[in-house]
């Protein structure tokens, strides 16, 4: 693999502040590989998902040899692609695109990446009920994640009515009748519940406060988080101050980026030397 060379990049919406370059381009130091990851912003560029098509045939042109795709994308690339994985098909979002043999692959590694980071960090919790916030691309993932890690019943909320039925639906023919169901009470649903996964934008940088009201949390639930910047958002800097249990989004970040690294590469990448990387970079 020592002659290889990869070139990859993110497409999404600000971006600056992601890890996911330095992580792959460190991996690929590591292993001898030439690695260029570049950000392909659409805020910089004052573009919006509408450009996809435009993106996707320079990076093709441009040799890529694959993307990273997030906020707001992960669902709008689907119908641009030409094959997906059956994880991607199952969870209806993308984050990788690998280019190869003339065809777009789309591969989703954030439904692994959470799964790994849940296990590894909360390994021991109680699974009866969860509550989750959002039902995007990332939720869709996480959601299916959760599922297959043995949650009892999932209660999904989102702004988007449609959008949480949609993905309810598709999550009960996948895992079982009455596995997931569209959230309507947030206090009764918080009170009742194990657990809260927030998979939506609100305590990002850019996107401050918190998704649910704070009140609403008490020491025995377990609180889970996909944003990494910051890596403590207003809502686990709470949650940590009752004494519930909390994971970060960095093992997501992270073990989302290992797969991807795989994709593009064809190469195990070293998961530990990618967490360690992950938070030199966080302080």
């Amino acid at each position: 693999m020592s002659n290889a060379s990869i070139l990859a990049g993110l497409i999404g919406a600000g971006i600056q502040a992601s890890r996911t370059p330095a992580m792959h381009e460190h991996e690929g130091d590591a292993q001898g590989i030439r690695y260029l990851y570049r950000l392909i912003d659409l805020d910089q560029l004052k573009l919006d998902s509408s450009a996809l098509p435009e993106l996707l045939t320079a990076a093709e042109r441009m040799g890529f040899t694959g993307l990273n795709i997030t906020f707001p994308c992960k669902q709008a690339i689907i119908p641009l692609l030409d094959e997906l994985s059956a994880e991607a098909r199952g969870i209806g979002a993308v984050n990788t695109v690998v280019f190869k043999d003339g065809k777009r692959i789309g591969h989703n590694t954030d439904c692994l990446g959470f799964a790994e980071g849940f296990r590894r960090g909360l390994p021991d919790v109680a699974r009866n009920r969860v509550v989750q916030m959002g039902a995007g691309g990332a939720g869709a993932a996480v959601a299916h994640a959760l599922l297959s890690e043995g949650i009892g019943q999932l209660t999904i909320f989102e702004v988007e009515a449609s959008r949480a039925q949609g993905l309810v639906d598709s999550l009960n023919a996948h895992f079982g009748a009455g596995r997931a169901v569209v959230g309507q009470d947030l206090a009764g649903a918080l009170g009742a519940a194990d657990g809260l996964v927030n998979t939506t934008p609100v305590g990002m940088a850019k996107l401050p406060g918190t998704p649910v009201p704070v009140e609403l949390l008490r020491p025995e639930l377990w609180v889970a988080e996909i944003i990494y910047f910051p890596l403590e958002t207003e809502l686990l800097r709470h949650a940590r101050s009752l004494g519930c249990r909390t994971l970060d989004g960095g093992s997501m970040a992270v073990f989302q980026a290992v797969k991807a690294f795989e994709l593009f590469t064809g190469q195990p990448a070293d998961a530990a030397r990618m967490q360690a990387h992950f938070h030199s970079m966080n302080g």
